[in-house]
């Protein structure tokens, strides 16, 4: 059996740091909100079909109403504004970003009622980790005086999606949710996408657009997404929460911006400095801090983790 965790786990670690490289492949020629349309509304239909055929019981209309609104802040509101930032922020940046994620659930879990207090751990863990986050974006890498700048709006739109991922996923602890989390997660694809697409067309991204124009490397970061990011990640993710401590599962949230840095610098060329290494250290070193001060009551409530792959 550990040897069928770890292996497990491992391919969690490839596969969701990977993802944050394969967005930035697809939105070089796909538009962004579009791009995340086509993926989640193939693997919902996908996850859907199959769960149906697994013998789950048709949702009510109440679960469709809670997945909707859990599926719209998750996948347009953290997915779509990731793939949007994407085309202005490197892959391996906007994996830290998004590990803030943590950090903001702390203080939401805090904040809804009869929600769980930070313990003095979290307390330090949130401290060091918008420290880190103020080292990583501090405002010489807005100003032209940073060998490494980042584009501002594509930040704010990161910062935006790690808050609104962490406020659907707090709404979910409570919501009506199917009883099977695969079914639940099509569910919010097929929600996600739908709202991805009206924003692409209302947004005018599509004005000019040709499936003509796509690039081989978009359709091959897209695929990735669809069965590796989507369904892969997911499947092993939903084994690991019925076969794995809590403890370990949670290592995830801090290996895989680890991963897309790295990848991001290998295969699409992203600077790697010193102060981003730094930042990311502290970063996640926060975010294991956090976790860790989470973890010994997670193990008595299975099935809850800090976060989701974006």
């Amino acid at each position: 059996m550990k040897t069928k965790i770890w292996t497990a786990l491992i391919a969690l670690y490839i596969v969701w740091g990977s993802t944050y490289l394969a967005i930035r492949f697809a939105v070089e020629t796909i538009p962004p909100f579009f791009h995340a349309g086509i993926r989640f509304l193939v693997s919902g239909i996908i996850l859907l079909i199959w769960r149906r055929m697994a013998g789950d019981p048709a949702p009510t209309q109440s679960q469709w109403r809670s997945t909707a609104i859990v599926g719209i802040a998750l996948l347009l509101g953290g997915n779509g504004l990731v793939a949007w930032a994407e085309q202005k922020v490197p892959s391996g940046i906007a994996a830290l970003m998004v590990s803030m994620s943590p950090m903001w659930l702390v203080l939401f879990e805090a904040l809804r009622p009869n929600g769980v207090k930070p313990s003095w751990r979290g307390i330090i863990g949130l401290l060091i980790g918008f420290g880190g986050v103020f080292l990583l974006i501090g405002p010489e890498n807005f100003n032209g005086t940073s060998a490494t700048q980042f584009d501002t709006l594509g930040t704010i739109a990161l910062l935006m999606a790690a808050l609104l991922w962490s406020l659907g996923s707090i709404f979910s602890k409570t919501a009506d949710m199917p009883k099977s989390s695969l079914q639940a997660t099509g569910m919010e694809m097929m929600a996600g996408a739908l709202a991805l697409f009206v924003v692409s067309a209302g947004s005018g991204e599509l004005n000019g657009f040709s499936f003509a124009s796509v690039s081989m490397r978009s359709w091959l970061g897209l695929a990735y997404l669809i069965t590796f990011g989507s369904l892969v990640g997911f499947v092993s993710y939903g084994w690991l929460l019925q076969n794995a401590p809590i403890s370990l599962m949670s290592t995830y949230a801090y290996v895989n911006p680890v991963v897309a840095v790295f990848l991001g610098s290998w295969l699409a060329s992203e600077p790697i400095t010193a102060r981003i290494l730094i930042a990311a250290g502290i970063i996640i070193g926060s975010v294991f801090i956090i976790n860790s001060g989470r973890n010994s009551k997670s193990e008595k409530e299975p099935g809850q983790v800090p976060i989701e792959e974006i």
